[in-house]
């Protein structure tokens, strides 16, 4: 999709970080020839300074780390990518839906359909102890060909007929 991308900026919010998952972001990008800045998200009012860096900064992407803190401001951070022109990979549809360009992540949708049968089971009488820890097992790729289109950039028909949504 950006085979020009030399430099990549992962945003995270260290304080609900596992340092496993820069590291694995770091060698994953070393192995691809890329170079990684981190930009650690601090108080809100920083953040538009924080993207402003990231552009100084020559990055040509945007990896976004899952966190509840971004969550709870989805928009604002969409807005802040989009606007920077900063091509943006999130790990949840939610921020698609707002105007970001792709996610790739685990479907909501599917991990609450399978806990309600959890609730079900321990209505039931079931003992939570004795049932099984699931991992997820269906994630979904989305792409937001407007945010696309803003940004300048063809998406690959191979990587649109990949997707489990594409929103126009």
């Amino acid at each position: 999709m950006l085979p020009q991308i030399r430099t990549i900026a992962v945003l995270r919010s260290p304080p609900n970080l596992k340092p496993a998952a820069t590291q694995v972001t770091g060698e994953a990008a070393k192995a691809l020839g890329l170079t990684v800045r981190i930009y650690d998200a601090g108080e809100r009012s920083t953040w538009p300074s924080m993207f402003a860096a990231m552009v100084d900064d020559k990055c040509d992407a945007l990896l976004q780390f899952t966190d509840a803190k971004f969550a709870a401001l989805t928009t604002a951070l969409v807005v802040l990518a989009v606007a920077r022109h900063l091509p943006a990979m999130y790990g949840e549809r939610e921020f698609v839906d707002a105007g970001g360009l792709v996610s790739y992540g685990v479907s909501l949708g599917d991990q609450f359909r399978r806990a309600a049968g959890y609730v079900d089971k321990i209505i039931k009488g079931a003992n939570a102890g004795d049932l099984p820890v699931e991992q997820p097992t269906k994630f979904e790729l989305v792409i937001n060909l407007t945010t696309a289109k803003a940004l300048g950039l063809q998406i690959p028909d191979r990587l649109l007929a990949l997707a489990d949504e594409v929103i126009e």
